[in-house]
């Protein structure tokens, strides 16, 4: 009997608790800590596809890359996603591994560079709306406009970020080679960043571009290509909230499909926060549907993944 199939999507800024602990050891050891709560899910009989975010570590290249332009050529941001997928994917990896052997669970884990085709007309590209990198002051953020020709943001009362297009997902490129090796019993880390972002030029060929990809989109995206059974996206709080802080403030357990999009059109998720991410849930439960397939959604901490799986907390949004 197959098991089932989890799609579960990490975010970049999970990896950087705040700006005193950003350090690489830093980003390995909450990635350590991530792993503990993913592992639970092999153990209670899932397969696994990780998946993550990369916007402040691609800022961080982006960053040193501007400091050393008069010694060494500038990393293009197609090339910086693609050395986040290989540095993130490689500290899952060798976690997972660890992880996986301390406790006795045998399970090969595999990191793949992978691809995201979008399209070159997309309306993104004319207006740069993705947060990437550290957070600034506003006073700094405004002299990086001024110095580099940045785009800059305020990105949900958390300060200014540097902001890049985020063109919406089409393709994973290599979802066969991560269907082949989830069947061939793999933890596969793919689609980090939400993919490199390419097109396909008038002759067929991938070519790179200068965006990056919303993560928690191309996940949904992956997971249906997939036929997964469930996407979970870890964030910081255990459960998903309306009218969040104020006195009428309340938790939610459950959402059905519709109840979710009546939520979402009254403006009950944060535009920065929680809103794309039952976006993408909803994307992925949307397409499941199409294929005749009852799946579910699941938004949660990383520390309660465990409890939640036995629907005792989290907020699972169902059919």
């Amino acid at each position: 009997m197959n098991k089932p199939l989890a799609v579960v999507a990490v975010g970049g800024n999970a990896l950087i608790q705040d700006d005193r602990r950003n350090s690489i050891s830093d980003q390995y050891e909450a990635v350590m800590e991530s792993v503990k709560h993913i592992t639970d899910m092999v153990e209670a009989g899932w397969d696994l596809v990780l998946t993550h975010g990369n916007g402040p570590q691609v800022g961080f290249i982006l960053r040193r890359s501007e400091l050393a332009s008069s010694e060494v050529s500038p990393v293009p941001l197609d090339y910086a996603v693609g050395d986040t997928q290989g540095a993130i994917g490689y500290m899952f990896q060798k976690a997972l591994h660890n992880e996986l052997a301390r406790r006795s669970l045998h399970k090969p884990v595999a990191a793949l560079i992978t691809q995201t085709r979008v399209s070159q007309h997309d309306d993104a590209f004319a207006n740069p709306s993705k947060p990437i990198g550290a957070f600034l002051d506003e006073h700094t953020a405004r002299e990086r406009q001024q110095q580099l020709g940045w785009t800059m943001m305020e990105d949900a009362g958390r300060g200014w970020r540097r902001t890049v297009p985020s063109p919406r997902p089409l393709e994973i490129i290599e979802r066969d080679t991560i269907a082949q090796l989830v069947r061939q019993g793999y933890i596969v880390i793919a689609c980090g960043g939400g993919g490199i972002p390419v097109i396909r030029d008038a002759h067929h060929q991938l070519q790179g571009v200068e965006a990056v990809i919303d993560k928690d989109l191309a996940s949904a995206l992956l997971a249906s290509q997939l036929g997964a059974d469930l996407l979970v996206i870890p964030t910081g709080v255990e459960k998903v909230a309306i009218n969040f802080g104020t006195p009428q403030q309340q938790w939610l357990e459950t959402l059905s499909i519709a109840q979710a999009e009546k939520l979402l059109q009254e403006g009950q998720f944060g535009v920065g926060s929680m809103q794309p991410k039952v976006e993408a849930i909803l994307d992925f439960m949307n397409a499941s549907r199409q294929q005749g397939k009852n799946a579910s959604g699941l938004i949660t901490s990383p520390q309660a993944i465990k409890s939640a799986l036995d629907h005792q907390n989290g907020t699972w949004i169902t059919l």
